[in-house]
């Protein structure tokens, strides 16, 4: 490797890619904040200190899962009714999904 190619690549590995996974870090998590009556904040703050949870984010990623999951089967339990209904149809490719 040639002396020229060499500090590139250390200029690279040193400046650049810490920059560019900063910057992909950053971008993949948002912040909110939410207001809570405070006997709701006292249960949060209970389950993290008895170690259900490792953090008050994590509380709240795990109430956002859990949500995620009932609306999921809710959409299916409303899409077997439909398809029991007749309501459904038969894909011949993932073009007919348009």
């Amino acid at each position: 490797m040639s002396v020229k190619l060499e500090k590139l690549t250390l200029f690279y590995q040193k400046y650049i890619i810490p920059v560019l996974q900063s910057i992909t870090v950053n971008n993949m998590r948002s912040i909110l904040n939410i207001s809570l009556p405070a006997s709701l904040a006292v249960e949060v703050k209970k389950e993290v200190k008895e170690g259900k949870f490792a953090s008050t984010s994590e509380f709240f990623r795990h109430l956002l899962r859990m949500w995620n999951t009932e609306k999921l089967l809710m959409d299916l339990k409303q899409s077997k009714k439909e398809i029991a209904q007749g309501k459904g149809m038969v894909l011949k490719s993932f073009k007919d999904l348009r």
